[in-house]
């Protein structure tokens, strides 16, 4: 497996208690609630899923048979659920999940080197990446965002990924 991809892959995060009861709000990522619903261990076998619903807001509620009290729920807040790599379908041609994205190379198409997948971000429209350039003497490293579209991102690979000149910041 190439160094960048993660041998785990995050579905959510816990964003919070939900009620007194020790059920948690979940921030869903990816496919969102049916791509979770497929898996009942998470971290390694530390939580166990035992009830899933949605939130009617893009995320969901969860009861983990290990948490039994909101104040359990509580100390829960920014864990994420990660699976196995292994433990998800084949991607299609032209899907990627984040992790494998991040810390790519990215290079423009004229050649120029333009420095390393940082984050990947989604705002509503497109999931972006954000790319950081080496730092130069004495300041700060650069960052910009690029759209994860077939115009800007020419093609990407376990080995680092072309940007369109026209999407590199200078």
């Amino acid at each position: 497996m190439p160094e960048n991809q993660a041998q785990t892959i995050t579905l959510a995060a816990i964003a919070g208690a939900h009620g007194v009861t020790g059920e948690v709000r979940l921030k869903l990522f990816g496919e969102g609630l049916p791509s979770l619903k497929q898996h009942k261990s998470f971290n390694e076998g530390a939580l166990t899923l035992a009830k899933l619903r949605d939130d009617g807001k893009g995320g969901a509620i969860a009861r983990f048979a290990e948490v039994t009290s909101r104040t359990d729920a509580e100390k829960l807040r920014g864990t994420v659920l990660a699976v196995p790599r292994e433990a998800l379908p084949p991607l299609a041609e032209g899907e990627y999940y984040h992790a494998d994205l991040i810390g790519l190379p990215a290079v423009s198409d004229t050649g120029e080197a333009l420095g390393r997948v940082i984050a990947v971000e989604n705002f509503g429209a497109s999931d972006i990446i954000e790319i950081e350039r080496p730092a130069e003497e004495g300041k700060k490293p650069q960052r910009f965002m690029v759209p994860m579209l077939p115009e800007a991102v020419l093609s990407w690979d376990a080995t680092g990924m072309v940007i369109s000149a026209d999407f590199a910041e200078d």
